[in-house]
């Protein structure tokens, strides 16, 4: 897989660039650009994803999704994906495209009246997000793509007008994401309100608001993140060392968690990491 990449120089990071699961071998071209500065606080980055299947079978590309809102054109169509509970799969064949911008943790909530719970798990289209200025947009970029330049260009002359010059709540959302990306995986939601001066009740209605799902439900998204990356990444992993180091009390819960939501054990992970040749940090 090719990967090219604009770092993002303004706001702090709120998402990684890991969570990208199954075979890397297959022909994929993954670009990521920053946000130009009017959006930057807003939209964490752009994205693109290019295949050529032809002569090959059809793949179902599976993602371990961020706490974020995606806003994409993908065969001939414009939707908005809130965060997914579960696994994203993708289904993909033949050649074709599709082109996206990551919204930072909480910061769609802004742009639109519906609720967080509206977006999960049921991608909608521009017009439901926005009403006619949505269906406006959804035709321009159907018109801009394959473009993918020109269509980000779109996106953020849309959203620059629309962001709010105070709003307190996101604010707290978005350094709470940041700061989760940088601590250790045995984080506490407790000692992560404390340090933002806030109670841990607050912080849940908060990222309840703004994301849709609670505090501790990203933290264990971030800490899922590392473990597989680490687990696709060596190929003889340590189990209950790893569970240790993430922050679970044994091997067990790990275990659980990680089967839970990627639906196989760590163990069968990494077993077929080895066997694909594959890596999860894209």
């Amino acid at each position: 897989m090719e990967k090219t990449a604009t770092a993002d120089a303004g706001a702090p990071a709120t998402t990684s660039t890991r969570g990208i699961l199954g075979d890397a071998s297959l022909p994929f071209v993954l670009r990521r650009v920053a946000p130009g500065p009017e959006t930057q606080g807003r939209i964490e980055r752009h994205w693109s994803t290019r295949w050529d299947l032809r002569g090959r079978d059809p793949h179902v590309q599976r993602i371990l999704p961020h706490p974020s809102v995606n806003l994409v054109v993908y065969g001939g169509i414009v939707r908005v994906h809130g965060v997914p509970t579960g696994i994203d799969g993708r289904p993909l064949q033949g050649h074709g495209c599709a082109i996206g911008t990551k919204f930072r943790p909480g910061a769609f909530a802004a742009l639109t009246p519906l609720p967080p719970a509206a977006l999960r798990d049921a991608p909608v289209t521009l017009e439901r997000a926005f009403g006619p200025d949505g269906r406006a947009l959804e035709e321009e970029l159907l018109d801009l793509a394959p473009d993918e330049d020109a269509v980000w260009a779109a996106v953020e002359r849309f959203v620059a007008p629309r962001i709010r010059d105070r709003d307190p709540v996101f604010a707290l959302v978005r350094a709470v994401a940041a700061d989760m990306l940088g601590r250790s995986p045995d984080a506490r939601i407790p000692d992560i309100a404390r340090d933002h001066a806030v109670s841990p009740r607050t912080l849940q209605r908060a990222f309840r608001e703004t994301i849709g799902v609670s505090p501790k439900w990203v933290l264990s998204r971030y800490r899922l993140h590392v473990a597989a990356e680490r687990l696709a990444g060596d190929p003889e992993p340590d189990l209950a060392d790893l569970a240790l180091e993430l922050g679970y009390a044994d091997q067990a819960h790990f275990t659980g968690d990680f089967r839970t939501t990627v639906g196989v054990t760590p163990a069968a992970y990494a077993r077929a990491c080895r066997a694909a040749g594959s890596l999860t940090s894209t």
